[in-house]
């Protein structure tokens, strides 16, 4: 990889005149790219005791133009002023997060890139980390924690956010009373529903690792990192979707708290680490003999009549909301596409709405298989995952013309690689995509 000291000097993003790379702007890429070296730089590998900075590789969702850091072990990439440009296929997905591409092993960002300088560096740090976290063995994944989608999981998981942000920017007995509401909030909510323990952790030690990363090395300190962090509690607390972000929020939550209480925790990380029981230990506290009484009592001081009157209105329009997807995705024509284990998708992981017990429905998604490239943009997909949570299938509504190529439907397209077609399903207006007779 090429010391970032070799490429041109920086200068201040308001006042370059950016070059472009099919929309990429190359200056802005390169101050972006030396925002990285100093934020792993100053680290030095101390937060995870490997050095974060590595292969990075920012992309355009739009003209599918890249722009990295070194050069590919293929001969794709063309470096223009320091910056490495290029094309990136179409089988390839577009998404935060780290991939393999042309020979190495990048940290991909979607571009563009936060305006703020602290929200670039924490955005750019948290998907380093993905980089780095096979290596560090924490077992981290992606479940989807459909049970935050109920009235009462996201009733309790709002109590929680209102608590962890006070405790934030709390000192002394305060901070320790709302640190111990959220635990106890987080305690009331995991009793209520059975996988809810094992699938929340997993997924923070995934995506709330990361943010936590992001967040401690984005050039902020102290009280400034606390109140960035109860910032995003309480500015994500009446999101649409819980199921698959709420550890964005959470994670840097508990990481922080556990900072403040000088435990030694990051180290001590494995497969089956909760980060919330960590946070227990170091606090000195234990489950209550009378756990829904004390947790509804203290609930009354963060505005839960508040919240559970929002989430009773929402209970009743996602009803509505299930009655149109079903409709969509199960009782009418549809589209089935098989999913292997090499299946890249892409998607907003704000919009996302179980649909049980079918799968889960994708507002938007980008998904890449065997047989070609999916692209919704509007109107969603159903995604169907097995008891493990491997991809089994998605559906579309059904195409207009399945003689068509691409493929289109109502807010998709399909193109299709050789040697794969389609020809009718199971039922009369189903169709389903197959390797060519």
């Amino acid at each position: 990889m090429l010391p970032m000291s070799a490429l041109l000097p920086l200068l201040p993003l308001a006042l370059v005149v950016a070059r472009q790379a099919q929309g990429i702007a190359l200056d802005v890429a390169r101050e972006a790219f030396g925002e990285a070296e100093e934020a792993a730089a100053e680290d030095g590998g101390k937060l995870w005791g490997r050095e974060l900075l590595g292969p990075i590789l920012f992309a355009d969702p739009t003209t599918r133009a890249v722009a990295a850091n070194q050069p590919d072990e293929q001969g794709r990439l063309v470096e223009t002023d320091g910056v490495f440009t290029g094309t990136l296929p179409g089988e390839v997905g577009i998404a935060n997060t780290a991939t393999d591409w042309a020979g190495v092993h990048w940290t991909m960002v979607a571009w563009p890139l936060p305006a703020e300088r602290f929200e670039r560096t924490r955005l750019l740090m948290h998907e380093s980390f993905h980089r780095i976290q096979p290596l560090l063995r924490h077992g981290g994944g992606d479940p989807l924690n459909n049970h935050l989608d109920t009235e009462a999981g996201r009733t309790w998981l709002r109590l929680e956010y209102r608590a962890l942000a006070k405790a934030l920017v709390s000192q002394g007995d305060e901070r320790k009373h709302a640190l111990e509401d959220a635990l106890l909030f987080r305690a009331r909510r995991r009793a209520l529903f059975a996988e809810a323990a094992t699938k929340e952790a997993t997924f923070e030690r995934n995506e709330g690792l990361a943010e936590y990363t992001g967040l401690k090395l984005c050039g902020l300190q102290g009280a400034a990192l606390d109140e960035r962090a109860a910032a995003r509690l309480r500015g994500e607390e009446t999101g649409a979707s819980f199921v698959r972000n709420f550890a964005y929020a959470t994670g840097p939550a508990y990481g922080l708290l556990l900072d403040s209480l000088g435990a030694d925790w990051r180290a001590s990380i494995d497969p089956k680490t909760d980060l919330s029981a960590l946070l227990a230990i170091a606090a000195g506290w234990k489950t209550p003999g009378e756990l829904a009484p004390e947790a509804e009592r203290r609930s009354s001081s963060y505005g839960v009549a508040e919240i559970a009157a929002a989430e009773r209105t929402r209970a009743v329009e996602r009803e509505a909301r299930d009655a149109r997807n079903r409709a969509r995705f199960v009782d009418g024509p549809v589209l089935h596409l098989p999913c292997s284990g090499n299946a890249q998708i892409s998607f907003n992981p704000n919009d996302i709405t179980p649909l049980e017990p079918v799968g889960s429905v994708y507002g938007t998604l980008y998904l890449v298989d065997a047989w070609g490239i999916l692209d919704v943009s509007a109107n969603g997909a159903l995604l169907a995952r097995d008891s493990a949570g491997s991809l089994q299938e998605g559906r579309v509504s059904a195409p207009k013309d399945a003689s068509a190529r691409p493929v289109a439907g109502e807010g998709w397209t399909l193109t299709l690689n050789a040697g794969w077609a389609l020809e009718h399903g199971e039922r009369a207006g189903d169709w389903k995509v197959v390797r060519g007779h």
